[in-house]
């Protein structure tokens, strides 16, 4: 199973991959619940990290609907990260009725080849998940970041499960929000999830750093 750690910060990347973490989603502002990372920052994460760096590719806190000046530059974004080697990125575009924007994430699926294209957790806002996983596996989106539209994974345990068995061959559903090597094992066994996403921070740190010894030991659980 796949443990992808959140990190904002490049102490945070270091420590998921010395903790045996198999993949980090890089960003900045936590507090704004995750931004594009400063670009020479992700590319000196690049050159020090073996494991796979998946970006977060959102260009302000806030919605999810953005300008035309705002999509130009995820866009250049998007470029920069495959042109310095990134295996992935992770992002999500929302119209004003809260539905995903699909057109725009299947042309950035496009431009981003041969990156995998995550959706983050734009995902938990919409009004009819089926609806917004079918419109992403029809744009080519890899996997979907989300706590099942609840406020963390274990309270949306039941739509996480619903989403995996009806998808589980089309697309990666992951859950993310809350996860923890104290709740890993219910939501193992309910879910049947094979990536989880966690930040691996336990204490209210306000340099927001993961813990090691949580990711070991969300690590070992799944294995």
């Amino acid at each position: 199973m796949i443990v992808e750690i959140c990190a904002y910060n490049i102490q945070s990347c270091l420590i998921a991959e010395n903790a045996k973490a198999d993949r980090i989603e890089f960003c900045a502002n936590p507090t704004l619940g995750g931004t594009t990372p400063n670009l020479f920052a992700l590319k000196y994460t690049l050159e020090k990290l073996n494991i796979p760096v998946f970006p977060i590719i959102r260009p302000r806190g806030g919605n999810f609907v953005f300008t035309a000046i705002e999509l130009e530059q995820m866009e250049q974004d998007i470029l920069f990260c495959k042109q310095i080697g990134c295996k992935g990125i992770s992002t999500g575009i929302a119209l004003q009725n809260n539905k995903l924007d699909i057109i725009k994430m299947k042309y950035f699926v496009s431009i981003a080849y041969p990156m995998q294209v995550s959706c983050h957790k734009v995902f938990d806002g919409v009004p009819d998940m089926y609806e917004a996983t079918e419109g992403l596996i029809a744009a080519g989106v890899s996997r979907i970041l989300t706590s099942g539209l609840a406020i963390d994974a274990v309270a949306g345990i039941d739509n996480i499960k619903n989403l995996i068995v009806k998808y589980d061959d089309k697309i990666i559903i992951m859950p993310g929000g809350g996860v923890r090597a104290a709740n890993i094992d219910k939501l193992v066994s309910q879910t049947g999830a094979k990536e989880y996403h966690s930040s691996g921070i336990v204490t209210s740190d306000t340099n927001f750093i993961a813990d090691e010894n949580e990711i070991r030991n969300i690590k070992l659980r799944l294995h």
